[in-house]
């Protein structure tokens, strides 16, 4: 896909920080729209039905984590880019980002070229993942459970499941390889790649997710080095 025909939704209260964002995305090509606080954006945000949303944390009327738990239960834009925007560096903050289901976290203050190669690289492995899930069609059964990667659902006793993207694909990968110990650097380099710097705390939340909502029995934590799915 050109950048032509992506389409980028800037959120934030400060006028200098769209401008920035604004100028650069546009220079790369890209369509961009801007919204100045959650409450916006999702006003927005269907009649835009952006590829990829850049939310601040802390912002008026309704804050970036807020927004992000909104925009995951519309149909529509559970599996869109949401990359967060904060000046704050607390990692519990980050935990409640990537929890809220963002797909990559930004510290301010922005610098453009880093901040393009970031969302590139992103926009990038997500079109390579989509068409390789189409290409594929790659489908795992065991017993109960079937994860079906065409449609990105997960069928537990019949029943569809949806996961957010970041949950599927690591059920996905655990559940590829019943019985081995994926450590969390790999999983964070399979997962969210090397140019996407989040804390080993983040697996841990999408960890808890999968197994609120599956139930306990798939996933064994081996203390100290990682995950597994249970093998049969």
């Amino acid at each position: 896909m050109s950048n032509s025909k992506i389409k980028i939704l800037a959120v934030d209260d400060e006028p200098d920080v769209l401008e920035i964002i604004e100028y650069n995305l546009k220079a790369e090509g890209y369509q961009v729209f801007l919204a100045n606080n959650g409450e916006e954006a999702l006003q927005k945000v269907e009649a835009i039905k952006p590829d990829l949303i850049i939310l601040d944390i802390m912002m008026p009327k309704l804050d970036g984590i807020e927004t992000c738990k909104r925009l995951r239960k519309m149909e529509q834009f559970k599996d869109t880019l949401i990359v967060f925007l904060t000046a704050r560096s607390e990692e519990f903050l980050e935990v409640a980002g990537f929890s809220a289901g963002a797909d990559d976290y930004i510290a301010k203050p922005i610098k453009p070229r880093a901040l393009i190669s970031r969302l590139n690289a992103m926009l990038r492995r997500n079109t390579e993942s989509q068409e390789n899930a189409v290409s594929n069609a790659n489908r795992i059964e065991i017993e109960d459970l079937v994860i079906d990667r065409e449609s990105y659902l997960v069928y537990q006793q019949g029943k569809p499941i949806a996961l957010a993207r970041k949950e599927f694909e690591l059920l996905f990968i655990l559940a590829s390889k019943p019985g081995k110990v994926f450590n969390r650097d790999e999983i964070l380099e399979k997962i969210w790649g090397e140019d996407v710097i989040v804390v080993i705390r983040t697996i841990d939340v999408h960890i808890r997710k999968i197994r609120e909502k599956l139930g306990e029995d798939y996933l064994t934590t081996v203390k100290g080095v990682g995950y597994k799915f249970r093998k049969l």
